[in-house]
């Protein structure tokens, strides 16, 4: 079982390497990242972007411009367009967002002409952090692009939860439905679903999962504060492989206090499209995005 963000590195390595697009990637971040992922035997890298900008952040970071294929394109919207084409095509295998906005990146990724994004389908973001403060790698969602996931959604992310899990050779994850309090409350919507899907989970509607909820975050990570609250009976509470927050707000809060509270590291990806996605903020260290193409390189076919 996988217990570090190293050794997703080190098993997409293994599967050979994938081909990556990337979208409008002509920042030094983006670039030392997808350029360490090459070193690495992960990816032979196309980037969309600027050539000359390109061109000199690789002069400016010491970078071998040779190891890249650029496709010249200035306008960071086109750029997202080619990259999309590029994967839908057959001709990559994974897509990144380099200095493009998040916004962009998702139109690009949910225009239905385009073909990335089946009907019907569910999108929904998908992390994983290392922290020195859990005793395991932490999976969670969504911090990035469901605001509020209804009931429905909310079961399509179990599924992506436990596929991420999957991943990592976790063959049953135990994940915890985050809501505000361990008592089942009717009148919170988070509390009351928690519950409708731990029970579905125990009769086997969600696969091969245990679900636990509603937990509240403390409860969820702490084995003693469980105890101390008397809850029984949890086989998710202390020892969660995979935390569902109720809305983005709560779960974006969580993910950036993982990194600058808690000294964690990242590694996150987009699912539910016809390949993986790597979704990164643009501020995101050049570390956490080869954790992020090192991660959708593996869930790559």
């Amino acid at each position: 079982m996988i217990q570090h963000l190293t050794e997703i590195v080190e098993e997409a390595r293994k599967r050979g390497k994938k081909r990556l697009a990337v979208a409008y990637g002509q920042d030094s971040h983006t670039i030392a990242a997808v350029y360490e992922a090459y070193k690495e035997g992960l990816v032979e890298p196309t980037l969309y972007g600027d050539r000359a900008t390109i061109e000199q952040v690789c002069k400016e970071e010491g970078i071998d411009v040779a190891a890249f294929h650029i496709v010249d394109e200035a306008n960071d919207m086109k750029c997202v367009t080619l990259a999309v084409q590029a994967v839908v095509a057959g001709e990559a295998d994974v897509l990144m967002k380099g200095l493009v906005s998040t916004d962009k990146y998702m139109r690009g990724i949910l225009n239905k002409d385009a073909g990335l994004f089946p009907p019907k389908g569910v999108l929904s973001h998908v992390s994983i952090s290392e922290m020195p403060c859990y005793h395991k790698l932490l999976i969670m969602s969504d911090v990035a692009v469901i605001p509020l996931p209804d009931f429905k959604q909310k079961t399509v992310q179990i599924k992506y939860l436990a596929q991420t899990a999957n991943l990592l050779g976790i063959k049953t994850p135990k994940i915890a439905c985050i809501a505000p309090s361990e008592q089942v409350l009717p009148k919170i919507i988070s509390s009351a679903e928690g519950a409708l899907l731990a029970k579905m989970a125990d009769r086997g509607q969600l696969g091969n999962v245990i679900v636990d909820g509603p937990l509240s975050l403390d409860v969820a990570l702490f084995k003693e504060v469980a105890e101390h609250k008397k809850v029984k009976g949890s086989a998710v509470a202390g020892d969660p492989d995979c935390l569902l927050f109720p809305n983005l707000e709560s779960a974006n809060v969580f993910f950036k206090s993982t990194t600058h509270l808690c000294g964690g590291e990242l590694a996150a990806m987009v699912m539910g499209t016809k390949v993986p996605c790597v979704l990164t903020s643009r501020g995101d260290s050049s570390k956490t995005k080869l954790y992020s193409i090192a991660l959708a390189c593996l869930a790559a076919k």
